[in-house]
């Protein structure tokens, strides 16, 4: 399905989640000089006009990335997370929120590289036009899905894969389960970040179900902003689950976890989760 678009939700509570965790994994990556790739199944834009556009009809931003920016007393992972976006919008107004694939592009290095995948035809061109300035990064319009084996494993022999569907199409929450087995099949080292929506179906419940049911090493992490809707529409909890995470992202996350709940709380049910299967 083609008529999703990111551009709405952009810089919302979930952004902000998962952008949290992907600085602290690329921090990670960069620790050693040897080189590593970055894969992003489902890219986007690139990057999110937050005047203009499908990101003015809702202004989701408001209730998440605008309200870290506000704040100067910030834990170290939330403050790198919120420096970056400051240094996208340099003159200190948020006009511009920054996806997944140009958070990464700051925090790579020369050696490092970037293998994105949009098949939206519209995001594909801004996420084109938004990556022309670097060599980093191999753009194609395709299926992240189908298309993620044949970049496995990295010559790097080091890297992070990104699974970030919209989940507009139910077959999605399968083929995130496909793409993770085959991909741990060809890169079983690799470090596999996979987000997703905490939503009142039967598929979305069972996710994070299977994917914690993984003998690796991982870390589960959920975020509740409001109480969910008993109409079953708009998302206010979502999660992100990492296979073969840094050993500091726990301690991270839990200073970092309590303060973002704080601050992007709509309602009384705010809450987070952070499950690890060292702790079984």
């Amino acid at each position: 399905m083609l008529s999703y678009r990111h551009a709405f939700h952009a810089g919302n509570h979930a952004d902000v989640l998962k952008h949290v965790i992907l600085v602290a994994l690329l921090r990670h990556l960069r620790i050693k000089d040897k080189p590593f790739v970055f894969i992003d199944t489902h890219a986007g834009a690139g990057q999110y006009n937050l005047h203009e556009g499908y990101a003015q009809k809702n202004q989701e931003f408001h209730s998440g990335i605008s309200r870290l920016l506000k704040c100067t007393d910030l834990p170290a992972l939330l403050q790198e997370y919120v420096t970056l976006v400051r240094n996208i919008n340099p003159d200190g107004e948020l006009k511009c929120y920054p996806g997944s694939p140009v958070l990464a592009r700051k925090m790579m290095r020369s050696q490092d590289r970037m293998c994105l995948f949009e098949l939206h035809p519209g995001d594909h061109r801004h996420l084109r036009l938004n990556m022309q300035h670097t060599h980093l990064a191999k753009v194609e319009q395709a299926n992240g899905f189908s298309s993620l084996k044949s970049h496995l494993p990295p010559v790097e022999r080091r890297g992070l894969v990104l699974i970030d569907p919209s989940y507009e199409d139910k077959t999605d929450y399968q083929q995130v389960k496909n793409a993770l087995q085959d991909g741990l099949k060809r890169f079983k080292t690799g470090i596999y970040a996979i987000w997703y929506p905490m939503l009142n179906r039967p598929e979305a419940r069972h996710l994070p179900i299977h994917l914690k049911a993984c003998p690796l090493p991982w870390i589960n992490v959920t975020l509740q902003v409001a109480r969910p809707q008993e109409d079953g529409f708009g998302m206010t909890r979502s999660g992100l689950f990492v296979l073969h995470p840094p050993w500091t992202l726990k301690q991270e996350l839990e200073t970092a976890l309590p303060i973002l709940t704080q601050l992007l709380a709509q309602d009384s049910t705010a809450g987070f989760t952070l499950e690890t299967n060292e702790d079984q």
